[in-house]
């Protein structure tokens, strides 16, 4: 349940209006994002930025943002990029590896166990260790490597809005929950 009251969408005006009617669904997030207009904006522009604009590999950057999402304990994260994950090539056996907390899984290779390392190290201590920076460092230009971190560093973001604000669950997440070992 909601912790702050959702914007009356219906209300918005102008360039509110305008933002606002672009999101399609309308999702949760988003009415709660729009309490505030500014907030939104920005919210929205980097999220659009790293998920649609970006050379890091979007199976990496996927497998990221899901670990992001169980190691914060949000269930709205993770239901939402495990959908997200499959559109781009997230197979099952990593979806469910990540739902053991199995990151040294025989299903991830050793770019996506190194990327996997490194998005728990940055989560867990802010700062990444030589030795994950280094193993990460290995296959990724550094644009990639920036965009990642960002990545991580954003959705540890949403997660702590979205748990804050107490966003509710979307459409078939309840069900999803019974099984998600979330």
């Amino acid at each position: 349940m909601s912790r702050i009251p959702y914007y009356e969408v219906e209300n918005a005006t102008g360039k509110h209006a305008e933002l606002l009617g672009k999101l399609n669904p309308m999702l949760n997030i988003y009415r709660m994002l729009a309490n505030s207009e500014q907030g939104a904006k920005g919210f929205l522009r980097m999220g659009n930025g790293l998920l649609y604009r970006c050379e890091l590999n979007p199976v990496l950057r996927e497998l990221a943002i899901i670990r992001v999402g169980r190691l914060s304990r949000t269930a709205y994260e993770v239901f939402q990029h495990e959908r997200i994950g499959r559109e781009v090539g997230v197979t099952e056996d990593k979806i469910a590896a990540l739902r053991d907390a199995t990151i040294e899984a025989p299903a991830f290779d050793d770019n996506e166990k190194a990327v996997l390392r490194y998005t728990d190290d940055v989560v867990r201590n802010v700062r990444a260790s030589d030795k994950t920076l280094k193993a990460v460092q290995a296959f990724l230009t550094p644009g990639a490597l920036v965009e990642l971190t960002l990545t991580i560093g954003y959705y540890m973001m949403v997660c702590r809005f979205l748990e804050s604000m107490g966003v509710d669950g979307e459409e078939g997440q309840a069900e999803w929950l019974k099984t998600a070992k979330l």
